[in-house]
């Protein structure tokens, strides 16, 4: 078995935040593989499935982001599972919007969701390190994080997601290589595919002015050519 933590905030003002990217990815998971609805327990959200043969809970905690850890011991306790069987969604500054990366361990570089869960399980879980891009100062990154994502974002946000419930079957086998593929197979799709689009559009023969707005009769423009 295994639990797949996705970080956020609860409650309708915070759905679009760039902090609760890890919620959506869940979502998506949920919506792509068949899962269970969701239904409350261990002050979170949780959904189940099967992956590729392999049982999945989805947990989206409903504490706040700074005592995210709480729900997640609970569940790990619960479910006798370790740390190892842990695999956390979240936002992360320090990679670009739409990329992807996957981590085993490590520090909480100052997340609040990770920092709790730190405190609660320990550091040796895995993280999916969603980018989301970084605001240019740490002055500015506490709104930058709370703030929705901008409409220019949405097509790369749509991509990651589609590649996130894709690959999700990839992650659960230990395929890490693979997930972070299908992530980016996704976005390089929808590139390929605009590009496609834009030249279709630019090779299209333009009308001229005068074929736009010639409303002569026949009669007329046969005195017009002899003129």
């Amino acid at each position: 078995m295994l639990l797949f933590v996705g970080l956020g905030n609860p409650g309708s003002k915070y759905a679009s935040n760039r902090h609760n990217i890890g919620f959506m990815a869940l979502d998506k998971i949920a919506e792509y593989n068949g899962f269970s609805p969701w239904r409350n327990k261990f002050q979170a959200e949780l959904s189940d499935g099967v992956l590729d043969g392999e049982k999945v809970i989805l947990l989206k905690p409903q504490t706040f982001m700074n005592l995210s850890g709480q729900s997640v011991g609970e569940a790990m306790r619960f479910y006798k599972l370790t740390p190892s069987d842990i695999t956390v969604f979240h936002d992360e500054l320090d990679i670009a919007p739409g990329k992807c990366r996957v981590k085993m361990g490590g520090g909480h570089a100052g997340h609040n969701g990770l920092r709790s869960i730190h405190q609660h399980i320990g550091p040796d879980y895995r993280r999916i390190r969603l980018g989301i891009g970084h605001p240019g100062h740490k002055d500015r990154v506490a709104q930058y994080v709370l703030g929705d994502f901008a409409k220019a974002d949405q097509n790369w946000i749509d991509d990651m997601m589609r590649g996130i419930g894709k690959g999700a079957v990839k992650l659960a086998t230990g395929d890490t290589a693979g997930f972070m593929n299908a992530v980016a197979l996704q976005r390089q799709q929808n590139s390929h595919n605009t590009q496609k689009e834009r030249k279709k559009i630019d090779t299209q023969p333009k009308q001229s002015q005068n074929q736009a707005t010639d409303d002569r009769t026949a009669i007329q423009k046969l005195i017009d050519k002899f003129k």
